[in-house]
């Protein structure tokens, strides 16, 4: 599993002050108003920042890093990618996973046919779609709703599902 979660990416400075607008990846834009820090990977290192204010415009999270108080100090971040551990992640309910730890993940039917792993995993209005890809075949979209997926075991990488009439 990965240790670590993306929650955003910065697009752009905001005034001059060392703020940047932030894309959020996260279900959550909120959760940004109680993260204490994140790191900040720019391609080529990665930093830890300690956030000091959040502020929402649009669809965008403002953020102001503690230190980083120039627009200067800021805009090489630009296209920069935030990051938390997984112990500062949101928690989980029952039956839901990080879309980082189902990428990869192996997809057989309860009858034992190996279907492929998932590649991505598409966020629609109703439910989640899990895009399963083998190679030499055409990718299957599954669903990601109780009456499909039957058990996601995240320690051994499989996802069983029913694979419904239709889906193939």
């Amino acid at each position: 599993m990965e240790e670590l979660l993306q929650v955003g990416a910065i697009t752009s400075t905001h005034g001059i002050r060392g703020e940047v607008k932030v894309f959020p990846t996260t279900d959550d834009p909120k959760r940004f108003c109680k993260l204490k820090q994140v790191i900040l990977d720019d391609g080529k290192s990665k930093k830890n920042l300690e956030v000091e204010s959040v502020k929402f415009f649009k669809n965008l999270v403002i953020l102001k890093f503690k230190g980083l108080d120039d627009i200067n100090e800021v805009e090489k971040y630009r296209k920069a990618t935030l990051w938390v551990t997984r112990d500062q992640a949101v928690p989980l309910k029952k039956d839901e996973y990080f879309i980082a730890d189902l990428i990869g993940l192996s997809v057989v039917t309860e009858d034992g046919e190996e279907l492929g792993n998932i590649t991505d995993v598409i966020q629609t209005g109703a439910n989640d779609v899990y895009v399963v890809a083998k190679e030499g075949e055409e990718e299957l979209l599954i669903p990601a709703i109780k009456d499909c997926v039957k058990n996601v075991d995240l320690e051994n990488r499989v996802m069983t599902i029913f694979l419904m009439p239709g889906l193939r």
